[in-house]
């Protein structure tokens, strides 16, 4: 399949190489991990061989070459995963060649001093000999595994909560940077003639020392002026620790949340997923999501009216704000996401909550119209699932601009209904739509197969060329679905396969 915003020249080098660290469903991403887990577990032996192996033997030489050998795998590593990796912004927007390559380069200068490929990078300085033990660093990367932590993992919520701040983290430290700068200068200019052999390393050294409250008394200040600097320092130190403190801590929510709010829409984060709504039964959604999407390739953002959950898992974002409010829209980066779900409040009542919802997909359609500029650079439109809980509030929820809308409690009364007549058919249909062995998909038609009439000619082309797949229907080009149709029933060109299978055996409608 050709890719959005393609070039000429043969990129299959260079997407196996992408797929080998950055695709986790491919085989070359779990080839590519294995090697590296391997050889963090070698390095880790060396490590523990070092320390009980008399550095006088013939065997510690041999441990120090494979060691460096090592060490040149984990530097060409971590150049291959910086070097191959995409801007996201360019699996959404077409742009011309220059902006393609600013976009790239700036891309993987983010994604290089991110805080997990800084720690990489630091591990590879090991090759110096003071600093071999920067080594256990590297396993930071069992600690980083989906596998070691599948439900809550405590790095994870660590990592998002340093993302989450990033911005007051940068005030904090330039703070602290500020003091030091100021303070490390005065002390030399105060005390280099009281004493003579002071640099201005002494001072910067002497004010970082001072700020932390560390006080080891290597330099102190002789002269009146120099010690009334300190004492403002000192103060000063005690006011920028409790700032830290409270970052830390978390005591700052209600201070900090306008900068967080900020902070996400100065990301860089495209082709992610915007849930609007949140009750106490949304948590059943989230447990599909888990089960339908990879959440470390398609981001997952909660946008709701009121503070994040203590219980909302952290591979999950979240944006307090009003969906209902064209103005608040912005906060989601809603112009750069895949797909919208509008769920439904069910804990109010049917109609208000439909109406809420019908008010969220209209404000949705009309921020999009008012950036029609930038979202006509997209490979493809915003798509907007939204939920509705009374049915005669799905045409309401058609006109107001959802592609798709799922009548939740029509759909459950329908399955009890029918399994009374009918038993054992509702346990079908659970496991057709919940994620498990097979699933209900719609795919293109495959090109090979354009120009064949009826139904039945399709049904007898599919059954010689694709296997595992169970053809259930169409959907016409005009969104209708015919179940099971004649043999007879006219194929018309750009209608959808709608057929049972373990995996997607077709393209999507989206072309993904």
């Amino acid at each position: 399949m050709k890719q959005p915003g393609g070039t000429r020249w043969n990129r299959r080098p260079f997407q196996l190489v992408h797929e080998a660290f950055h695709v986790r469903a491919s085989r070359a991403y779990l080839i590519t991990q294995t090697v590296v887990w391997i050889m963090i577990a070698l390095s880790i032996v060396l490590l523990i061989l070092d320390a009980v192996v008399d550095r006088g033997d013939e065997a510690w030489a041999t441990f120090i070459a494979v060691d460096r050998v090592i060490l040149v795998f984990f530097a060409v590593e971590w150049v291959l995963r910086v070097g191959s990796y995409e801007s996201p912004n360019l699996r959404v927007f077409r742009e011309p060649p220059m902006r393609r390559l600013r976009l790239q380069f700036l891309a993987r200068l983010k994604f290089a001093i991110t805080p997990m490929q800084l720690i990489d990078l630091v591990a590879v300085l090991a090759v110096f000999p003071g600093l071999r033990g920067l080594r256990a660093l590297r396993l930071l990367r069992l600690l980083r595994s989906a596998t070691a932590f599948r439900y809550a993992n405590p790095f994870a919520s660590f990592v998002q909560a340093v993302e989450s701040n990033t911005l007051l983290f940068t005030f904090a430290f330039s703070i602290l940077g500020l003091e030091t700068l100021v303070g490390g200068i005065t002390l030399f200019l105060l005390e280099v003639p009281e004493q003579p052999g002071l640099t201005l390393a002494d001072g910067f050294w002497w004010a970082l020392v001072t700020i932390t409250t560390v006080g080891y008394g290597d330099i102190t200040p002789v002269s009146p002026l120099g010690r009334i600097v300190g004492g403002f320092l000192m103060v000063g130190g005690m006011v920028t620790l409790a700032m830290f403190a409270g970052i830390i801590g978390n005591s700052l929510v209600g201070a900090v949340l306008a900068v967080r709010e900020e902070q996400f829409r100065m990301t860089d984060y495209v082709d992610h997923l915007v849930v609007c709504g949140y009750d106490e039964t949304t948590h059943l959604l989230l447990e599909s999501l888990r089960s339908e999407l990879d959440l470390d390739e398609t981001r997952a953002v909660l946008f709701a009216d009121h503070e994040r959950p203590r219980d909302l898992p952290p591979e999950f974002l979240w944006v307090q704000g009003d969906p209902t409010k064209q103005s608040e829209l912005d906060k989601v980066r809603l112009t750069h996401a895949a797909a919208v779900i509008v769920a439904g409040d069910r804990t109010a009542l049917a109609q208000k909550a439909d109406a809420t919802t019908i008010l969220i997909v209209f404000t949705i359609r009309a921020y999009l119209a008012e950036h029609a500029v930038q979202i006509e650079k997209r490979h493809r439109p915003l798509y907007v699932v939204a939920e509705i809980l009374d049915s005669e509030n799905v045409a309401h929820a058609r006109t107001a601009g959802a592609n798709e809308v799922v009548e939740t409690r029509r759909l459950g009364s329908a399955m009890l209904a029918h399994s009374v007549r009918y038993h054992g058919s509702a346990d079908v249909m659970s496991n057709v739509l919940l994620a498990g062995d097979h699933n209900i998909y719609l795919g293109q038609i495959p090109p090979r197969a354009e120009g064949i009439g009826t139904y039945l000619e399709l049904l007898t082309f599919l059954a010689l060329s694709q296997q595992g797949a169970l053809v259930l229907g169409l959907r016409a080009p005009s969104g209708k679905e015919y179940i099971n149709p004649p043999a007879t029933f006219e194929v018309l060109p750009g209608s959808l396969l709608i057929y049972l299978a373990e995996q997607p055996v077709l393209v999507s409608p989206l072309g993904v």
